[in-house]
C-alpha cells in the first residue's frame, strides 16, 4: 500500500467572528482529524475556500498544514495549478518541499480537448517536483474525460493517480480502475459514491464530510481496505444521510455551521460569494450523524 492511500481530509478554513483567520483553529483541527484516523492532510482544496483567500492568507494556511503534517510524520497533499498551462506549471513547481504529492485539476472552463488536458498534464507533471493527483470533477470544470484519456493521463511519468469526482460511478470510472487501477492510485472526491468507489477498488478517499466524523470515514477507507466488505458496506450505509446534509447546500458552508455549532471553529463564516448554512440545513446536517 502507498503512502497516498487512505483517508486524506481537505481542510476548511476557519474564520473568527469578524472575518480574520483562525490560525489556531486550523492547527487544532487538522491535529484532531489526525487524532480520529486520517491518513493524511490536503492543503487549499475547494473545501478551503482558496479564491477567497489573500496571498498571504494562503501562505499562513499553507504554513501551517506542512508543520503539522511534519510534526505529525504524515503525507501533506497540496492543491495547485489552475486553467492556463503556464501558470499552473509554475504553481505546481512551487509547492514546499514537505508535500508529498500535489493535487491539481482539470482545466476548467475554457473546455479544452482531451488532447488538450493530457498535453497540461503532461506538462504540470514534468514541473513538478513531487508525484501529481489529478482531479477530475466535471460538474464543476464543463471538462468530462473518458475512460481512455484517464488511462492515458495514468500513462504520464510522475503522475501518481486522480482525485475522481464525476458525481457518481459511471463508464469512465469502471474503466479507469479495469486497466489502470493496479498501478494508478484512485482516490474518491465523492463523499456519497465514496464506499461504492472503493467497493470497486479505489484507494482511499479526499473527503470533506470527513471534516465533520473523521473518524467514522477512516474506519470505512480502512474496512475496504482490509477486504471487510460487510463492515465496509454497513458503514458506507450507516454515513449517506450525513454526506447528504453536509451537501446540501454549497460546500463548505454545512461543514463549517456544524463545525461551529459543536464549538470545533470560532464561526460558521464563508466569504462571498457563499453565503452561511441556513438553519434548516445545519440542523439536519447535526442530527444526520450519531459518533458510534
Amino acid at each position: 500500500m502507498t503512502s497516498l492511500h487512505g483517508l486524506f481530509v481537505p481542510l476548511i478554513t476557519p474564520f473568527t467572528a469578524d472575518g480574520a483567520l483562525a490560525q489556531d483553529a486550523l492547527e487544532r483541527h487538522a491535529n484532531a482529524v489526525l487524532d480520529a484516523g486520517a491518513t493524511g492532510l490536503v492543503a487549499l482544496g475547494t473545501t478551503a475556500e482558496p479564491t477567497a483567500l489573500t496571498p498571504d492568507e494562503r501562505a499562513e494556511v499553507l504554513d501551517i498544514c506542512v508543520a503539522v503534517s511534519t510534526e505529525r510524520d504524515v503525507p501533506l497533499i497540496v492543491c495547485a495549478g489552475g486553467n492556463a498551462t503556464a501558470e499552473a506549471a509554475a504553481a505546481v513547481a512551487g509547492v514546499p518541499s514537505a508535500t508529498r504529492a500535489v493535487l491539481s485539476v482539470v482545466p476548467y472552463y475554457v473546455r479544452p480537448s482531451e488532447d488538450g488536458v493530457v498535453a497540461h498534464f503532461t506538462e504540470l507533471a514534468a514541473a513538478s517536483p513531487v508525484p501529481l493527483l489529478v482531479y477530475d470533477v466535471p460538474y464543476r470544470t464543463a471538462r468530462p474525460l473518458s475512460g481512455a484519456t484517464l488511462v492515458r493521463l495514468a500513462n504520464i511519468p510522475n503522475i501518481a493517480g486522480f482525485k475522481h469526482s464525476v458525481g457518481g460511478i459511471d463508464a469512465a470510472t469502471v474503466e479507469l480502475l479495469a486497466e489502470a487501477g493496479s498501478r494508478t492510485t484512485v482516490l474518491s472526491g465523492d463523499d456519497r459514491f465514496a464506499s461504492a468507489l472503493l467497493a470497486l477498488g479505489g484507494h482511499g478517499g479526499i473527503l470533506a464530510a470527513a471534516n465533520v466524523a473523521p473518524a467514522a470515514y477512516a474506519d470505512l477507507v480502512a474496512a475496504w481496505l482490509a477486504g471487510d466488505p460487510h463492515r465496509a458496506r454497513a458503514l458506507g450505509n450507516s454515513l449517506d444521510a450525513l454526506g447528504a446534509a453536509l451537501f446540501a447546500e454549497p460546500n463548505p458552508t454545512v461543514v463549517k455551521a456544524v463545525l461551529a455549532a459543536r464549538d470545533e471553529i470560532p464561526s460558521p463564516a464563508v466569504r462571498l460569494p457563499l453565503l452561511p448554512a441556513s438553519t434548516a440545513a445545519t440542523e439536519a446536517a447535526l442530527a444526520a450523524f450519531t459518533p458510534a
